[in-house]
């Protein structure tokens, strides 16, 4: 994986912000220049038109591309400064002109966006090593009430194969027991499969029904004596 694509692996580009940076537009997307290490290097960054996000570093003293910043042998001493610095250039650029994005799947995104909407809950991503996996807390109290992750479908069903993102929610046992039934739902993946269910996030279950479990979820978390009123849950399907 190139410094750039790891970077930039869960950034969209915002293209409204890239000519502010200090991005050149042209008929073929957008260049960014900047030296840095005193002036011994330039960095160049591109944005092409789909957002795809290239870089290079230049050797000003020779007009040349400086092909030990690619080297991982090589990523320490003298070479890990100016890599530290080009990475610090790409950074401010990630934070400058990108929205993160870590889901892949537009319904995934719709769902994400309906409820920072209903709940004001963002998710957070507690593990590093799965840094796709986000969970949904009750800001309350920290219980979770949704669970998103990418799996491979043939752990959901044999028969199937390939990524897919999932959503884990808990519910009422009896209802579970009911909706394992319909086309999307499955037994909780890597949970308690009495109490949580599974749905694919690939638009096999309209918007509306996944909010309206991930209200009947959210409700779990909330302390038996609290009657707190929810805004209502409703999303309309895009």
């Amino acid at each position: 994986m190139s410094i750039e694509t790891h970077i930039f692996r869960h950034a969209v580009v915002d293209f409204s912000k890239l000519e502010k940076f200090g991005f050149f537009k042209s008929d073929t997307g957008y260049t960014y220049t900047q030296p840095f290490m005193n002036g011994d290097f330039t960095a160049t960054v591109s944005v092409d038109n789909n957002g795809n996000i290239t870089g290079e570093v230049y050797d000003t003293a020779n007009d040349d591309v400086y092909l030990p910043l690619r080297v991982e042998d090589m990523a320490h001493g003298f070479v890990g400064e100016v890599r530290t610095a080009y990475e610090a250039i790409l950074h401010s650029i990630k934070q400058n002109c990108c929205i993160e994005n870590r889901f892949s799947y537009p319904q995934t995104n719709r769902i994400v966006a309906a409820i920072r909407d209903v709940y004001g809950d963002e998710p957070d991503f507690p593990w590093e090593k799965y840094d796709t996996c986000g969970v949904f807390r009750n800001a309350d109290n920290a219980k979770w009430y949704a669970l998103i992750m990418t799996v491979d479908k043939s752990k959901l069903s044999p028969e199937q194969s390939g990524d897919v993102e999932i959503m884990n929610l808990k519910l009422d046992t009896d209802k579970i027991q009911q909706l394992i039934k319909t086309k999307g739902f499955y037994p909780a993946y890597h949970m308690n499969k009495k109490y949580w269910i599974t749905l694919t996030l690939d638009d096999s279950v309209d918007d509306k029904t996944v909010m309206d479990c991930i209200a009947e979820s959210y409700a779990f978390t909330l302390v038996k004596k609290q009657n707190k009123k929810l805004k209502s849950a409703s999303f309309s399907q895009q």
